[in-house]
């Protein structure tokens, strides 16, 4: 159950103190596969050059001690990948580390490196990160390049971070996004103002949300977003027809993993009529989204509304879409999205506290998540 497909030992190789980071294997590092843990793609020539985010990162000085083991071709929330093998998730080796950046954060969660990158387009960022108790961050769509970065046509997919502080995300943030401002990203956030989402989630997941808002002294009011459903559902249209565009070639290949093949299957049967719906959601739940974030400055909600369920259920059979009901939306409307641990009363296990923000106030978003971190820490140090 291997969180790394690949040992890797680029950049900083003289100095011991560098900062280490995975890469997801939808990512190009010069002279290796992109497999994207596919069979299918097992014997793809070596990329030419490193996605931009890489050598970014290998410039300010990070060094790249693998490439992560994912969801076959990022297309699937379980993180369960039998050609690879299903990363371990930390919190509990018996519970699907979530998909499809499951190597990444399984790797952050074990602390086999200080950070990895991963992708996001329907919450494969945030959803393995709340499975794995870690912090992970989807940017505003489009802010951070995706040059060298599988699919390669896509208006969902974000490159982002994870880590098990917010001070790393944002460090590696300043790295991948040439337009990162630091000082604004640890700027005092204890004056923000929160919207706290109304969402259909386990009563004991959003106890802990609000909770952890209220832990950190946040002013906060009550809002629904009344288009959610709609723009979850848009989500997996665009997703459908995107992947199937991207991937739809290897279904005839015979070497693709049972559940990837039926889903581009079904993927395939998305209509046109389908994808101009799901236009119209985008455009109406972006704008209420907006509407919202001009009476506070960040949205908070849970990141998912149950715990990540057993492997041995995943396999069952027991359906998973749910998983991404929260977090998907904002692929869709392309804002920016971080989920941070948070603890659930009587259990062992953390939840995923989501925080959404205004387009391109990525640095907002981590502000307010440093604010809540530290709060926290400071609230369990002092029981």
């Amino acid at each position: 159950m291997s969180a790394i497909l690949q040992t890797l030992d680029l950049g900083a190789r003289d100095n011991a103190n560098a900062p280490t980071i995975a890469i997801k294997d939808s990512i190009d590092i010069a002279g290796y596969a992109t497999t994207a843990a596919s069979r299918a793609l097992a014997d793809s020539p070596p990329a030419r050059e490193h996605a931009e985010v890489v050598q970014r990162l290998l410039d300010a000085g990070w060094r790249i001690t693998g490439k992560t083991n994912m969801h076959e071709l990022a297309f699937g929330m379980t993180g369960i990948n039998d050609f690879c093998g299903t990363p371990r998730n930390p919190q509990d080796e018996t519970r699907i580390p979530g998909g499809s950046s499951s190597g990444s954060a399984s790797a952050v969660g074990q602390k086999l490196v200080d950070a990895a990158l991963g992708t996001d387009t329907g919450g494969s960022i945030r959803g393995p990160a709340a499975c794995c108790g870690v912090f992970g961050l989807k940017p505003t769509f489009g802010r951070v390049s995706r040059k060298g970065v599988a699919p390669r046509e896509t208006s969902l997919d974000c490159v982002g971070p994870f880590a098990r502080d917010m001070n790393t995300i944002i460090d590696v943030m300043l790295a991948i996004d040439p337009s990162f401002q630091v000082g604004r990203a640890r700027r005092d956030a204890s004056s923000a103002r929160v919207a706290l989402l109304d969402v259909d989630a386990d009563e004991a997941i959003a106890r802990a949300v609000a909770a952890a808002v209220g832990t950190a002294g946040l002013a906060s009011r009550k809002f629904r977003l009344e288009s959610m459903k709609d723009a979850f559902a848009a989500g997996l249209a665009v997703i459908n027809a995107e992947t199937w565009r991207a991937f739809g070639h290897l279904v005839d290949s015979g070497k693709l993993g049972g559940d990837i093949e039926g889903r581009l299957r079904a993927a395939a049967n998305t209509t046109d009529a389908g994808l101009e719906a799901a236009e119209r959601v985008r455009r109406a739940f972006t704008d209420e989204v907006d509407r919202t974030l001009e009476e506070a400055d960040v949205l908070v909600l849970p990141t998912m509304p149950a715990l990540p369920i057993t492997i041995d259920a995943a396999r069952a059979g027991t359906s998973v879409i749910g998983m991404s009901s929260l977090i998907r939306p904002f692929n869709l409307s392309g804002h920016p999205a971080l989920t941070l641990p948070v603890a659930i009363e009587g259990s062992m296990l953390k939840a995923g506290l989501q925080i959404v923000g205004r387009k391109g106030e990525d640095e907002k978003v981590c502000a307010v998540a440093a604010h809540i971190e530290a709060m926290l820490v400071s609230h369990a140090s002092n029981v």
